[in-house]
């Protein structure tokens, strides 16, 4: 993929993964926009130079006004990166864990699909462009602790191929980026080994930028993850993951 000459926009860029590919894009030569939820965070961003836009991914209208108002300023626009997504922890033997399952499949799988129906026809119109789903290592080797955030990703997973065999020959290419835990929106407080924020979108950048763009954007601290099913090394990776079931409130004395 070609970095200095595209126009993207970041759905969910607001914060953490988004906003430093959106800077990192920018410094190879794209446009930018961005796309979310926080006032403060995208008068932030638009004191940088991105265009910015609001949106809420879990209501259909404010997603297809927000297309509407993009492609005016963007009719170019050749890349959507879809990213919004919540972690909430659950814990399944109290029944009230319900809304923040709901919550997440809300916003990570259906608000996926919804950012990806609005802009689809607008890509296969122009026969070019990219889709750039977010998914996670936890969607392949689950994190005990937040089930339906493994389960949401796990299906974007599933989705992303789906939509990838669909556009076969339209011109339009889907590329799922597989972050593993990374140093920030507190990750780094949860998880002393997550990848710094800028090594990760560094190699992310690198990846991109390969000829042809990889179908998945696997950082090497991700692989472990990925591959853990083929290597044999799943169950004993999930038995460990499973300590940290403990940091639930209900398993604490």
């Amino acid at each position: 993929m070609d970095l200095s000459n595209r126009t993207v926009l970041i759905v969910g860029g607001t914060s953490g993964i988004g906003r430093e590919l959106a800077r990192r894009f920018a410094a190879a030569g794209s446009t930018v926009a961005v796309a979310g939820r926080s006032p403060e965070a995208l008068a932030e961003l638009a004191g940088e130079g991105f265009g910015t836009f609001s949106v809420d991914v879990t209501d259909h209208d404010s997603v297809a006004s927000t297309r509407d108002t993009v492609l005016a300023q963007h009719p170019e626009l050749d890349t959507v990166v879809t990213m919004s997504g919540v972690m909430l922890l659950e814990d399944l033997r109290d029944p009230a864990h319900f809304e923040a399952a709901q919550t997440t499949i809300d916003t990570n799988l259906v608000g996926t699909i919804r950012v990806v129906d609005a802009f689809t026809p607008h890509l296969v119109g122009r026969g070019a462009g990219t889709f750039v789903t977010v998914t996670s290592g936890i969607a392949f080797l689950p994190f005990p602790p937040m089930p339906t955030y493994a389960a949401s990703k796990a299906a974007v997973h599933a989705y992303s191929e789906a939509l990838r065999a669909q556009l076969d020959g339209t011109g339009v290419d889907v590329v799922e980026l597989v972050p593993p835990a990374v140093a920030t929106a507190g990750q780094e407080k949860v998880n002393p080994h997550a990848l710094p924020l800028a090594d990760f979108a560094a190699e992310v950048m690198d990846l991109l930028s390969q000829e042809p763009t990889p179908r998945e954007v696997l950082v090497k601290g991700v692989l472990v993850h990925r591959w853990a099913e083929r290597d044999g090394t799943y169950d004993d990776l999930v038995a460990q993951r499973a300590q940290a079931l403990a940091m639930l409130p209900s398993r604490q004395s």
